[in-house]
């Protein structure tokens, strides 16, 4: 058995994009976006502005609110400011 290490393949994934291309890249997408409280908030990135305030607008007519995997709530749009986010993520590809 050789465990020596393997060069890498040329199959690998490419690496993430910038943060700042990545926002950019989001607006207008689907996006799920979790707080430092642990809730989910899922819906199309609208705007993003000054300390990443986002808006968030209806996907699926609503912005849909998470707890715990549990759809706890609906909302038309909602304003996140940025020190609450924990991390975004984007829900289809961009």
């Amino acid at each position: 058995m050789d465990d020596s290490p393997r060069p890498p393949s040329d199959q690998s994934p490419p690496p993430p994009p910038p943060p700042a291309q990545f926002l950019k890249g989001i607006v207008g997408k689907r996006v799920i976006v979790r707080l430092t409280s642990g809730v989910d908030y899922r819906g199309s990135a609208c705007v993003l502005g000054v300390f990443w305030m986002m808006l968030i607008d209806a996907w699926y007519r609503s912005t849909i609110e998470h707890v715990n995997g549990i759809v706890t709530n609906r909302y038309g749009d909602a304003f996140i400011r940025g020190n609450n986010v924990l991390y975004i993520s984007a829900a289809e590809p961009m």
